[in-house]
């Protein structure tokens, strides 16, 4: 019987996949790496701040400059002050199921957590149970953000229905050993994505929060 919703955050409550690439791919470009925002999706999409940093010196053959983690973090803030929106039918969704534990478990730095969050609007939805993969040993694919964000809401993971937008996620919440959604819905989702999720063993997927909503339901009353 599932007991709590554990949500990824970007792809899965913010739109925010697409200008954060847009942003990236614009500053590794101006580095000397011409980046476009399909590669940004590919090489760096859902990997944690050092990943990034070390994909693309590998990519240009040489240190990044010691500023650029703050100087990418004001950017993509500022992108998202101007344009940041919630995936459809998110608020709605949390409204229908607002008496189920939920938290989130994402890849992103925690400030950038909290400011997305603030933008949205959406802070108290989730005072006190948002966290971060930096703060794991491990990030995704491994299910340590999962596992951790299961035991500090007081959850088994085996109880929790995890909302992924990522091959890479998809795969964490099955190595958690919970029930696993891949959620469609977001502005960089291209074509194949289902099937990437499919074969990384999404154990659902669902186009938008409407489909979300119908699978919850049934696992809930399972």
């Amino acid at each position: 019987m599932a007991s709590a919703i554990i949500f990824d955050f970007d792809g899965v409550i913010a739109d925010s996949e697409v200008l954060a690439n847009a942003v990236l791919a614009e500053f590794v470009t101006e580095l000397g790496v011409p980046t476009t925002v399909e590669d940004s999706y590919r090489d760096y999409m859902g990997k944690r701040f050092h990943e990034v940093v070390a994909a693309i010196e590998k990519a240009g053959g040489r240190a990044l400059p010691q500023s650029f983690g703050e100087l990418w973090q004001v950017r993509t803030l500022a992108r998202f002050r101007q344009d940041l929106a919630p995936i459809a039918g998110v608020r709605e969704f949390i409204a229908k199921f607002v008496a189920l534990p939920r938290c989130i478990a994402s890849s992103s730095t925690p400030q950038r957590l909290a400011v997305s969050l603030e933008i949205l609007e959406m802070t108290e939805l989730f005072e006190g149970r948002v966290f971060s993969a930096v703060n794991v040993a491990r990030g995704k694919p491994h299910p340590d953000i999962f596992l951790h964000a299961a035991a500090e809401i007081g959850v088994s993971p085996r109880e929790c229905i995890i909302i992924e937008d990522s091959a890479s996620g998809v795969i964490a919440g099955r190595e958690a050993g919970s029930t696993v959604i891949g959620l469609l819905a977001a502005g960089h989702i291209r074509n194949g994505h289902g099937a990437r999720l499919k074969d990384a063993g999404a154990h659902y997927l669902a186009a938008d929060y409407v489909e979300v909503e119908r699978i919850v339901r049934d696992l809930l009353s399972g």
